[in-house]
């Protein structure tokens, strides 16, 4: 009865040994290949074996320590060994596999600053394009205003001018009137035309110069 109860623990050791055998090489060739987000369960099952293969080297503990032979007391200290093998290579394979994955992260994490960084330099470039964009818009307007201002200044002084000239005029027209008071009062209505006249292009002048302002200023 005995013996069947140490058979059977060391067919079952030998079965789960078996099971981690093919689960190590799985394992061994998810890293040495690039990680494809299988390992997680690969790496579990490979945990619940050894946890099975520990609860069964200590039941045959248990079993030779009740009075088995040395040549159990051998057979054990060997299932053991094996155990403590795979338990060992499986913690050195999981650590390699995770300083490949952080490799992996960070070389990821740098492409990513470095693309963060190339859109910034992107949108500095664009950015200091709409500037001078902008500046050259607001060069064109003050040019635009400039010639605005220019021709206002040239029709104030062409009624300068015109009031100067119609002046001299009204002058010498109220010397002849003073000569001669008889067509006083012709001179006098033509002189009114005249103050009229100049004052209806001094508005037509003032108007076309305001609307020539609101043009430009509307573009």
């Amino acid at each position: 009865m005995e013996a069947s109860s140490w058979d059977a623990l060391r067919k079952q050791a030998r079965k789960l040994e078996a099971q981690l055998d093919e689960q190590m090489t799985s394992y061994r060739r998810l890293v040495s290949a690039k990680p494809d987000g299988s390992e997680n369960e690969l790496e579990s099952g490979i945990e619940h074996l050894l946890k099975q293969l520990q609860h069964v080297n200590l039941q045959m503990q248990t079993w030779v320590s009740s009075g088995g032979s040395q040549i159990i007391s051998h057979t054990l200290t060997r299932h053991k060994e094996i155990l403590q093998d795979l338990t060992q290579e499986f913690f050195r394979l999981r650590s390699s596999l995770r300083a490949k994955q952080q490799r992996a992260s960070l070389l990821l994490d740098f492409r990513d600053f470095d693309k963060a960084k190339v859109d910034m330099e992107e949108g500095a470039d664009s950015v200091e394009h709409a500037l001078l964009k902008e500046q050259a818009a607001i060069s064109r307007s003050s040019g635009q205003m400039d010639n605005v201002i220019s021709q206002a200044q040239a029709t104030l002084g062409s009624l300068i001018f015109q009031r100067s000239t119609f002046g001299g005029i009204n002058t010498k027209i109220s010397n002849v009137s003073s000569r001669l008071p008889t067509v006083n009062h012709i001179l006098s209505a033509i002189k009114r035309k005249k103050s009229m006249d100049t004052i209806i292009l001094t508005l037509v002048a003032s108007v076309c110069t305001f609307l020539i302002l609101i043009y430009w200023l509307s573009k």
